[in-house]
């Protein structure tokens, strides 16, 4: 079973809705010595990193966070959820994140609209990242939904699986180990969001079917 974290400050009724969809079954988890019952964890996330980690730090969920992804067990970053995963982030003052993945989040600075909202192509980086199960029938070219402020500027290009352009190189996907982020909103993109989420799911029961 899927684990949802529940820090109160997450799109849980559309994330939940796509897993049931695909025909998987998940609980909403804000405890975190229950964090260890489930075989794939998702961070859910809407709003301010500040405000987000310090709910996190309020539950206690950080080590519980930091302990599943030191187990093995996919863990899966969704837009904010996706920033907390990383080392810092500069929004609204300094935070730190739970430097699941090495980088930091930073704020889109230019003359173009921010946030940047809408549909974008996703361009995938390398055989690597093309052979990876999480995105399997994933390809270039495939258009996921945007919405934020700041992106993640990753230390390392190794961990870097799927960009999308929004007049810079914008990190789409992220990923180390059994690690992962998506920037965008997977359960509102249409059927590439939905063969993404079945891929993280099948990976959660331990293999692609």
């Amino acid at each position: 079973m899927i684990g949802i974290i529940d820090y109160g400050m997450g799109n849980l009724y559309s994330l939940s809705k796509a897993l049931e969809r695909l025909g998987y079954t998940y609980e909403f988890v804000s405890r975190p010595e229950r964090l260890k019952e489930y075989t794939g964890l998702i961070l859910p996330g809407v709003g301010a990193f500040g405000d987000a980690i310090a709910n996190i730090r309020e539950l206690g969920l950080v080590e519980g966070i930091r302990d599943y992804a030191a187990s093995g067990r996919p863990i899966l970053g969704i837009c904010l959820g996706m920033q907390l995963l990383f080392d810092k982030s500069e929004e609204h003052g300094e935070h730190q994140g739970l430097s699941l993945l090495a980088g930091e989040v930073v704020r889109f600075q230019g003359e173009y609209k921010v946030p940047h909202m809408g549909w974008n192509q996703l361009e995938i980086k390398g055989d690597g990242a093309r052979k990876l199960p999480l995105l399997d029938g994933v390809q270039t070219g495939d258009y996921v939904y945007f919405v934020h402020s700041y992106h993640v500027r990753v230390k390392a290009r190794d961990i870097l699986l799927a960009t999308t352009d929004y007049y810079q190189d914008v990190t789409a996907i992220a990923g180390q180990g059994n690690v992962y982020g998506m920037q965008f909103h997977p359960e509102k993109s249409g059927d590439t969001g939905m063969r993404l989420l079945r891929n993280f799911a099948v990976q959660c029961e331990g293999g692609l079917a």
